[in-house]
């Protein structure tokens, strides 16, 4: 992840806001993260990071939603095997939704890791179009805001501490990796709970 976030850096500080939305549709935690770093030493303003962070993770959503909703389990069983979604986990989703709904896709982006295999579910199933995004809008809500927070508040250490301190800026960008992956495995804990829980 630091490897992944200092090409991200590079790459943020070249483009700007022209190349944050389309990183954040495809990799959007760890983008999000680094572009608030960048937000808080000044390079951006954190609202616009908040707004693409949500915009690029609903986009994504959307895509998915619509992946599943035209091709259904021809998706799965195709491309989507190379992105992690698996049928039988999609299976499992698909009746999470029949007694959860839009629920699900809030509990899902703000608390595990089942995205990619909730939203193509949600297509198969043909959920309702507008309750999907304003389910997947408020998740995005609690989920891009706290990752800009974070990524805020490592930026607000490095810029306060590396006057005094050199090697702070690796320090801090370690701390952030570590968190990620913490978050991250928080997350697919919180899958197998959810899904355990439910008993599917």
């Amino acid at each position: 992840m630091e490897q992944a976030g200092h090409q991200i850096f590079e790459f943020l500080r070249d483009y700007g806001y022209w190349g944050m939305l389309p990183l954040m549709i495809i990799e959007g935690p760890v983008v999000t993260i680094v572009a608030a770093m960048l937000a808080s030493l000044g390079a951006f303003n954190w609202i616009f990071v908040l707004l693409f962070s949500m915009a690029g993770d609903v986009i994504g959503d959307v895509i998915l939603y619509g992946l599943g909703y035209k091709y259904g389990m021809g998706f799965v069983r195709g491309f989507g095997r190379y992105m992690g979604i698996t049928e039988p986990l999609v299976l499992k989703m698909e009746k999470y939704f029949n007694s959860h709904g839009g629920k699900t896709i809030f509990a899902v982006k703000s608390t595990t890791g089942l995205c990619w295999a909730t939203f193509t579910a949600a297509g198969i199933v043909k959920m309702d179009f507008r309750k999907f995004v304003k389910y997947s809008i408020l998740g995005g809500v609690v989920w891009s805001g706290f990752l800009v927070a974070m990524g805020y508040f490592y930026g607000y250490l490095w810029r306060e501490i590396s006057q005094y301190i050199d090697w702070i800026g690796w320090a801090i960008g370690g701390f952030a990796a570590i968190s990620y992956v913490v978050i991250t495995l928080y997350k697919k804990k919180e899958s197998k709970d959810l899904l355990g829980a439910n008993g599917i």
